[in-house]
């Protein structure tokens, strides 16, 4: 939990990584491959900010976020992977899901939200449900953002202290906080009944929260890459033609 990230070099694989991050998107959107990024984790564990840093780069007409929250009552009506499936990107597109269908074995767990048989069951439902989306040529990353409860208090802190960030702060972050040990246990099944072979968690120190950025967005554009061809596309020939006609040259490689 003490792995940190200096100022500087930070800084730079940022940058480089947003870079390659880009370059995935670019590359998405010609061969047809679609991501999935799930992010789970404490509150306060940096989610957003990681998120943030990849959006920050990333063309909108091919990229997502969705933000879940409890199910409306129209959900709750229906299986609780229905409106995911909804959210699943088309050809060509990454979503992020802050917060996931992993709620039914988290929040809905320990809140007694779900039945027992409910979310005993929702491990195999959603390892199927994973199974799925990869053999239908998705890439799933699934990260959990760990910070001990001494970070996430500070962070309430900082919070509380900060005008611009205090709307984050809500009663169930406090109430969440007192059932530590009750998700402790439910997060240490999931992780356990849900890494699978093709879609594996990857849980991070994300005490120092540079730190954290990096490591996530270093696995997301690993993950997204593989296989994946990231060289510049190749121009359309008609355009081609025409840029010809009205520069009289083109750049070297075109």
């Amino acid at each position: 939990m003490g792995r940190s990230i200096g100022k500087e070099r930070y800084q730079k694989k940022l940058t480089d990584l947003q870079l390659r991050l880009r370059q995935v998107q670019q590359a998405y959107l010609a061969t047809g491959d679609r991501g999935i990024v799930v992010f789970e984790g404490w509150d306060a564990g940096g989610k957003g900010g990681t998120i943030r840093r990849m959006s920050a780069v990333m063309d909108p007409r091919g990229f997502k976020v969705w933000p879940i929250a409890a199910p409306r009552d129209v959900d709750k009506e229906r299986h609780f992977l229905y409106r995911f499936w909804e959210r699943v990107p088309p050809r060509g597109a990454i979503s992020v899901f802050d917060r996931s269908w992993y709620g039914r074995v988290l929040v809905e767990r320990v809140e007694n939200l779900a039945t027992r048989s409910e979310w005993r069951r929702a491990y195999r439902e959603i390892n199927e449900f994973e199974r799925m989306l990869i053999d239908d040529g998705a890439r799933i990353v699934k990260l959990f953002l760990h910070i001990t409860p001494e970070e996430q208090l500070k962070r309430f802190e900082q919070r509380l202290a900060d005008p611009m960030k205090r709307w984050k702060l809500t009663y169930e972050d406090f109430r969440n906080r007192k059932r530590r040990p009750d998700y402790e246990k439910a997060v240490e099944e999931m992780i356990a009944r849900t890494s699978t072979v093709r879609a594996p968690w990857h849980v991070i120190a994300a005490n120092d929260k540079k730190y954290a950025r990096i490591e996530a967005l270093s696995l997301i554009a690993e993950t997204l890459a593989e296989g994946v061809d990231l060289g510049p596309r190749p121009m359309d020939e008609e355009a081609k033609a025409l840029a010809r006609a009205v520069f009289g040259s083109l750049p070297d490689g075109l």
